[in-house]
C-alpha cells in the first residue's frame, strides 16, 4: 500500500462525513463507546503516530508523543486534521527508503503502516456513519488491500463485508460474529 491509498481513504472519509458536519457528533460512533467526534480525532491520532513511527524508525516501541485535537474543534475542523495527518503519513510512507522498518509489535514496513492507516480510516468512517445514520460501505479496492496485508487469514467474500466481519463490525453468512480480533502488521 502507498501514500495514494491513504489519501484516497482520507478523501473518502471527508467526502462522506463533511456533508454531515453540522449534526450532533457527540452521539456514539456505531457500537463504539466513543462519540463520532472522538472517533474522528482518534483516526487523526493514529495516522500521526504511524507517520512518526515510519519517519523515526524506532525498533522496540512507539514514540512517546500524542496528538491532541482541540476539544473546541468542530467536526469539519477535525476532518481537516484527519486529512492533514493522512497527508503526513502518506508522505512518510512514500519517502521511506527500501527495506525501512519501524516498530508495531514487531518490525513493520511502511506499507504495513499505510495499511493500518487505511484500515483505521475505513473502519472508523464506518463507525461514524453508523452513529450519524448515514448509509455507507468501505470502498472495495481499499478493503481488498487491507485484507491482503493485515488479515492474511481472511475468508473469501465481498471485501467490504469481510473487512467489517474481521473487525467485529459485521456478519458473514455461516460464521459467528467476532468479538475480538487483531491485525497482523509486523513482518516475520
Amino acid at each position: 500500500m502507498t501514500g495514494a491509498d491513504l489519501l484516497q481513504a482520507a478523501d473518502e472519509m471527508t467526502r462522506v462525513l463533511h456533508p454531515h458536519h453540522e449534526r450532533d457528533w457527540s452521539v456514539p460512533a456505531g457500537t463504539l463507546t466513543w462519540s463520532c467526534w472522538t472517533t474522528a480525532a482518534h483516526v487523526a491520532h493514529d495516522l500521526l503516530a504511524y507517520a512518526g513511527q515510519v519517519t523515526a524508525s524506532p525498533k522496540d516501541s512507539y514514540l512517546p508523543y500524542d496528538l491532541r485535537v482541540s476539544p473546541d474543534a468542530s467536526p469539519a475542523q477535525t476532518l481537516t486534521v484527519v486529512r492533514a495527518c493522512a497527508g503526513l503519513l502518506a508522505t512518510a510512507v512514500d519517502a521511506a527508503p527500501a527495506g525501512a522498518r519501524a516498530w508495531h509489535f514487531g518490525p513493520c514496513d511502511p506499507a504495513g503502516f499505510a495499511a493500518m492507516g487505511v484500515a483505521e480510516t475505513l473502519l472508523h468512517t464506518h463507525d461514524i456513519t453508523l452513529g450519524l445514520g448515514v448509509p455507507w460501505r468501505p470502498q472495495r479496492r481499499l478493503s481488498e488491500l487491507v485484507l491482503r496485508r493485515l488479515f492474511p487469514d481472511a475468508p473469501d467474500g465481498d471485501a467490504p463485508d469481510v473487512l467489517l466481519w474481521m473487525t467485529g463490525r459485521g456478519d458473514l453468512p455461516g460464521r459467528a460474529r467476532r468479538d475480538s480480533w487483531i491485525w497482523r502488521a509486523a513482518l516475520d
